[in-house]
């Protein structure tokens, strides 16, 4: 280490060990849901949460999807469909909340080499709170953690939710959390981009670009960027709804 102080060199070798068990447990699930494809679900599931760690409820179910998370928590009814692709963050799903089919998850894991050292609070993660849903055909970027409220839905296709970006100040990428609050409505081909935030209760029109952190609920937002364009009916059954998926 040259004169690089004890203390400094311990914490570069935690980090870097932290870093290689996180990358062992997401390679390790990979081969897993590679080569138990053709299993039963039953047996599917003793095996990833025996052999990966995860954390796979009973009446939890997941399709043919490739799962390289370092863990993964799903909640009673919980379901992750066909075709997905989940990489490089932490996931947790509460009850009844899904995931479709072909959805591209992927994150930066921790104590990467070259991106995000400075960044000490980063939390690479999707979170889905009960009965929130993420339709078919999106990409999630979770650099950073992107967080999404109960019986919110990510709807139509083609929507893409970003958490890190280049800082052209300072030449570097730098991330920062998603947040969608509860009972939202995304609509296809929407933006997010990182360090948003859209209140509970609000919907975002289809092909907007939301850019920065909101505050009113039971709004509309829309536009490139979004902007807060008219209040909504706060009696709207949507909003009031006991079940995520709508007829």
């Amino acid at each position: 280490m040259g004169n690089t102080p004890p203390s400094l060199a311990s914490s570069v070798a935690a980090e870097s060990a932290g870093a290689r068990v996180r990358a062992t447990g997401g390679r390790r699930a990979l081969i897993v849901s590679l080569l138990t494809w053709v299993l039963p679900w039953s047996i599917r599931r003793w095996l990833l949460n025996s052999l990966c760690g995860y954390r796979i409820d009973r009446r939890a179910r997941i399709g043919f999807s490739l799962l390289g998370c370092p863990s993964l928590q799903m909640g009673a009814g919980a379901r992750i469909g066909h075709f997905n692709v989940i990489k490089g963050a932490r996931v947790v799903m509460e009850e009844r909340a899904s995931l479709g089919d072909f959805n591209w998850v992927s994150g930066l894991p921790l104590h990467h080499p070259r991106h995000f050292r400075d960044e000490a609070d980063r939390d690479p993660a999707l979170i889905l709170d009960r009965h929130a849903a993420v339709t078919s055909r999106h990409y999630i970027d979770c650099s950073n953690t992107v967080a999404i409220g109960e019986f919110t839905t990510v709807a139509g296709a083609r929507a893409q939710i970003l958490t890190h970006a280049i800082d052209f100040r300072s030449n570097r990428q730098v991330s920062a959390p998603v947040r969608i609050g509860r009972y939202c409505f995304l609509g296809a081909a929407c933006v997010v981009l990182k360090g948003s935030r859209l209140p509970d209760c609000s919907i975002l029109a289809a092909s907007s670009c939301l850019n920065r952190s909101f505050e009113a609920t039971f709004s509309l937002y829309s536009g490139v960027p979004a902007t807060r364009v008219k209040d909504l009916d706060r009696e709207a059954l949507y909003f009031h709804r006991s079940q995520g998926f709508v007829d």
